[in-house]
Order: structure tokens, then C-alpha cells, then sequence
């Protein structure tokens, strides 16, 4: 290659040289929007090394060889500037669309095409020529269609970032007006460079002065950022800010009509469109609120909770309104941010749910040791005593034959009362499983009945099964057994001489088997029965005094919760008890 080289030529290849190594060190140590400013260094040191080789060249072909490069760094510069605003202005949401990216670069893109193919139908440039009258030689243009198609494509990118960064910067608070100062000035010196280059105002004919203004420009932003901190503290986009805030924000004016809010607002209203919000009254936009509203007629701050239905949900809310009064014409201006308590007040519930259980699980827990420290004591210190008496022949034959009946009835108790708590205790252990699975609950109801015949039989109790087909059920076989043999028990228990217990069994429907027992025994009073629903341990003697600690009904609702039945209790005192299970079919 031929060069020449000039004072104009070596300006820009020595600035241009060290921009380069500027633009390899910002991208090397820089995120974010500073490395954006390492992009523009680096299309901007192509542009001005080509440039400065174009000014030293001599020939024609050289020329347009240097030309080519030039531009790879020409059409990259608006497009990176562009991005740059962008970024710094919080915009950087729309860059990241696929479609925006392509509207960007398309421009770019066939210019370069076009330049590199120029000779080919001189659409950039209509002509090229060495212009020899000056101190060294220089290209003269004379442009073409696509040339002026990218210089207002130039300008408009140009035009845009600016005006983000004007519209950004003039409300922006003072720490940051240096900054604005220099990103200002920097943007606006290429611009009016290109602009006097394009009238003709130059200080060399056919020299272009936008490189060595951009040289300039890049300089001035690249020493803020280093020597005077320009981005350590950078102002972000209110909408930005306003999108993260998980908190409903609302401006209100003196007439309660919505002037602004933020995106988190619009999940507690059925409005989704701006529109449908801005300009409307807050009674239009939250229908129903009317302690929020006369809050608002007080014209005081202060915090009021309410509860907003939306096809979203239900939202327990507390407002937090601000009044704002400037003195400007009298007009107050109202802030209220709206604090999802929802999850917290749901939490709380939970809290006070679990405590309640667990304080009912210790009540029971010391209830059971209270039975097994006097109840199962009795019963076994009497029989251990009857056996000794036997032993020792303190007693005669006839004698334990008296006493054998109480004794009869002791353990009976005693082992059910011990078989309810083991029962009930290894289902509340960690880990224990539910063995679902199907079985035939007719089987199972006969199997308890016959267990039940002596006592029955002992007040002449009449026990009726009325199931006609084979009932399959899905549930786990020895809880079912469980709760089976306490409510016969129980009804048994509460029944005089000569009464009768029937025991039916059907499907109710595709999901559940329906199983009843009935007695025509003494009833269960109405005020034990909702203490019974309510999962309380409720204990009383049956009709010959014998013993009840009430942990059966409560271990038949627990099992039938665990295996997603239900249990029911009609009743009413004198006329006796009807008990309804319903139990599942399949899984459900």
C-alpha cells in the first residue's frame, strides 16, 4: 500500500489507536451499561484508524479498499449509540424483543452490502475520485440513494437516543447533573459534526469531521467514567422500579381519580389496560370499598385494612394513604400503597390452627396417661389380687365364681381401652403409613358383630345386619375394624336390657359406600354431640355403669379423616343414636 500521511491522518490513527485499546479494556473489565460505551469505542476506533489510512492513501483503489472497512465501524456506531441510550435510560426491555433487534440491524446491514458492492451499481455512491487540489490528496463523493437513506436512518437513531436521554436526565435529581452534562454533550458533538459536514461547512474540502468528533465525544465519556465515577451511581427508570415493586401503588387527585399507578395494582382490580384505570375513580376501579372511601373524604394519612375479591382471588390488604398537599391551588394529591397481607394472615391462621391442635393433642396426651395411671391400674391390680387370693386359697371356687363376672367386665374394658390407645398412638408416630387397599366390608361388619354377641347377649341386645350384596371398600382394613368395633361397642354400651342395634351397609354412589348403625338406647345429648365434633374427648357411663373414656369416637373421627371418609351423628336423647359412615370406593 501507498500512504502519505498528514497531520489529519496520523490525529485520527494515533486516537484512534488508543481507542481501540479504551474499547478492548471496557469490554475486558465492564457489565451493563458501560460496556456498552466499550462497543461504541470499538466501532468508533474502526471508523477512525480506516479513516485516518483513507486520508494517507494516494490512489483511488486504496481508497476504496480503506472505504469498505470504514464502514463496518460507520453503520455499527448509531446502532450501538442507540443501545447504549437504551440501557441507560431502563428501556432495555425493548432491545431484548427479537423482532426490535431485526429493525435495528436490517439498515446497517444492506448498507454494508451495498458500500462492499458499490462498483456494481453505484447505488451508495454515484462516484468516486481523487480530489488532488489541496496539501494531499482526498476522496471525493458524490452520493448516492442508499448514502442518504443511511444518514437519515444515522439521525433518526441519533435523534431517538437523545431524546431518551434528555427526557431521562431533565427531571433527574442533582447528583447526576454532571453525568447528564457530559453524556449530553457527547452526544450532541457528532451530531453537529455530521450536520456542518453535510451542508458543506468543513475546514478541508471533502474531509469529514464526524470521526474526530466522535474521537471527542467518546473521550469525554470515557474519562467521566474513570476519572469523575460517571456511572458508580446511576439513576434507574421509575417504570423499572415501579415493575419490581412487589407493593400496589395508586396517585390519586383531590377528586379521587387515578393519575398514576404501577403494575403490581392491576391483580387487585379486574382492569388489565391502562386506560381502564388511569382517568377512573378509585369507586369504579375498587367497587365495594366504602370504609376506604370515607377514609379518603377525611383527607388524613393513615393505614386502613380492607378485603378485595378480583376473579384472581381474594386479597387481604392493608392501605397505606399519604395525603400531599403542595399549596398549589389548593389541590391535594393522594398516595396509597396497597400491602398484600394475605399470605401473612393465611400463615397466621395456620399458626393458630396448629397451636390449637397441639394444644388438644397434649390435653389428650395427658388425659390418656391420666386413664392409664387410674384406669388400666384398677382393672389389673384387682384381677392380680383375685388371682393371689385364689393362690393362696383365701378365697373359695363359689367365691371367684361371684366375683368372675366384674372381673370379666374390667379386662374387657381394659383391652379395649388398651387396643384404642395403641391404635390411635401408632398412627400419630412419624412416618406410619396408611395401608389402603380393597376389602370386603360386609365380611369385616359380621366379623365385629360376632365379636360383640356376648356382651350383646349379656343385656339382650338384639344386633340386626341387613346387607343384602357383597360391599367392597378402598381403605385401610384395621382402621376401618377400629371404628366398626367402637361404635358397636358404644351402642352396646348406651343400650338397656331388650333394645336392638341394626346394622345396614350399601354403595351411595360411584365414590363411597354408606355404612349406618342404629340404636334405640339413651341418645347423646346435643351439647356433647358438637364437642364431638369439634374432636373433644367426651366420656360417660353406659346404662350399667359401665366405664367409658370417650378416646373411641375420638380415634373413629381420626381414622375416618386419614382414610378421606366421613362420619356423621344423629341423636337424640331417649330415643337413641344413628352413626353414618361413608366410606371410598377407590382412591380418591
Amino acid at each position: 500500500m501507498d500512504f502519505s500521511f498528514n497531520v489529519y491522518a496520523l490525529t485520527l490513527i494515533f486516537f484512534g489507536s488508543i481507542t481501540l485499546l479504551l474499547s478492548l479494556y471496557i469490554l475486558n473489565n465492564e457489565t451493563g451499561t458501560v460496556k456498552w460505551v466499550g462497543v461504541m469505542l470499538l466501532s468508533n476506533s474502526i471508523w477512525a484508524v480506516a479513516y485516518g489510512l483513507e486520508l494517507g492513501s494516494t490512489t483511488l483503489e486504496q481508497m476504496k479498499f480503506l472505504i469498505n472497512i470504514e464502514y463496518v465501524g460507520i453503520v455499527s456506531l448509531p446502532v450501538n449509540w442507540f443501545i447504549f441510550c437504551i440501557n441507560l435510560a431502563g428501556k432495555e426491555k425493548w432491545i431484548k424483543n427479537t423482532g426490535n433487534k431485526l429493525l435495528i440491524s436490517i439498515v446497517p446491514v444492506i448498507t454494508l452490502l451495498l458500500v462492499w458492492t458499490n462498483d456494481l451499481h453505484h447505488l451508495h455512491y454515484h462516484s468516486l475520485s481523487v480530489d488532488t487540489s489541496g496539501n494531499f490528496p482526498v476522496l471525493k463523493i458524490v452520493r448516492g440513494v442508499s448514502y442518504y437513506l443511511f444518514t437519515t436512518y444515522f439521525y433518526i437513531l441519533l435523534c431517538i437516543g437523545n431524546f431518551l436521554l434528555i427526557k431521562k436526565f431533565s427531571k433527574s435529581d442533582a447528583v447526576y447533573r454532571k453525568q447528564n452534562r457530559i453524556i449530553i454533550t457527547g452526544a450532541l458533538l457528532p451530531w453537529v459534526a455530521n450536520f456542518c459536514y453535510l451542508l458543506g461547512l468543513r475546514p478541508i474540502a471533502n474531509v469529514d469531521a464526524t470521526p474526530f468528533a466522535f474521537l471527542i465525544s467518546s473521550t469525554l465519556v470515557f474519562i467521566a467514567i474513570y476519572r469523575f465515577e460517571l456511572f458508580d451511581t446511576l439513576p434507574i427508570a421509575r417504570e423499572k422500579v415501579l415493575e419490581l415493586m412487589q407493593d400496589g401503588f395508586i396517585v390519586l387527585d383531590h377528586q379521587n381519580k387515578i393519575i398514576d399507578y404501577n403494575p403490581a395494582f392491576k391483580k387487585y382490580t379486574c382492569a388489565r389496560q391502562s386506560g381502564e384505570i388511569v382517568g377512573k375513580n378509585i369507586k369504579e376501579i375498587l367497587p365495594g370499598q366504602h370504609e376506604l372511601i370515607q377514609f379518603l373524604d377525611l383527607h388524613q394519612s393513615g393505614k386502613i385494612e380492607l378485603i378485595v375479591e378480583t376473579t384472581d382471588g381474594t386479597f387481604d390488604l392493608e392501605a397505606d394513604v399519604s395525603i400531599l398537599n403542595e399549596n398549589k391551588l389548593n389541590r391535594n394529591v393522594t398516595i396509597i400503597k396497597f400491602q398484600d397481607l394475605t399470605n401473612l394472615r393465611q400463615e397466621a391462621l395456620k399458626s393458630k390452627q396448629q397451636a390449637e391442635e397441639l394444644q388438644k393433642l397434649n390435653q389428650l396426651k395427658d388425659r390418656i396417661f391420666s386413664i392409664m395411671a387410674h384406669d388400666l391400674r384398677g382393672p389389673l391390680l384387682n384381677l392380680a389380687e383375685v388371682l393371689k387370693m385364689t393362690s393362696d386359697d383365701t378365697i373359695s371356687a363359689e367365691e371367684f365364681k361371684i366375683l368372675s363376672p366384674n372381673l370379666t367386665k374390667d379386662i374387657s374394658y381394659t383391652t379395649d381401652l388398651l387396643e384404642n390407645i395403641l391404635h390411635w398412638s401408632r398412627s400419630q408416630l412419624k412416618g406410619y403409613g396408611i395401608n389402603r387397599d380393597y376389602f370386603d366390608l360386609e365380611k369385616l361388619i359380621l366379623s365385629e358383630i360376632n365379636y360383640h354377641l356376648k356382651s350383646a347377649n349379656s343385656k339382650k341386645i338384639e344386633i340386626i345386619e341387613d346387607i343384602s350384596v357383597e360391599i367392597i371398600a378402598f381403605a385401610d382394613l384395621l382402621m376401618m375394624q377400629m371404628v366398626i368395633r367402637n361404635l358397636i361397642s358404644n351402642a352396646i354400651k348406651f343400650c338397656h336390657i331388650d333394645c336392638f342395634i341394626k346394622i345396614t351397609a350399601s354403595y351411595i354412589d360411584k365414590d363411597y359406600v354408606g355404612v349406618s348403625i342404629r340404636d334405640n338406647g339413651v341418645g347423646i345429648a346435643q351439647k356433647n354431640i358438637q364437642r364431638i365434633f369439634n374432636g373433644e374427648n367426651v366420656s360417660s357411663r353406659g346404662t350399667q355403669n359401665e366405664k367409658g373414656t370417650g378416646i373411641g369416637l375420638m380415634v373413629c373421627w381420626d381414622f375416618m379423616a386419614r382414610n378421606d371418609g366421613v362420619i356423621t351423628i344423629k341423636s337424640e336423647e331417649g330415643k337413641g343414636t344413628l352413626f353414618n359412615l361413608k366410606i371410598p370406593r377407590h382412591s380418591i
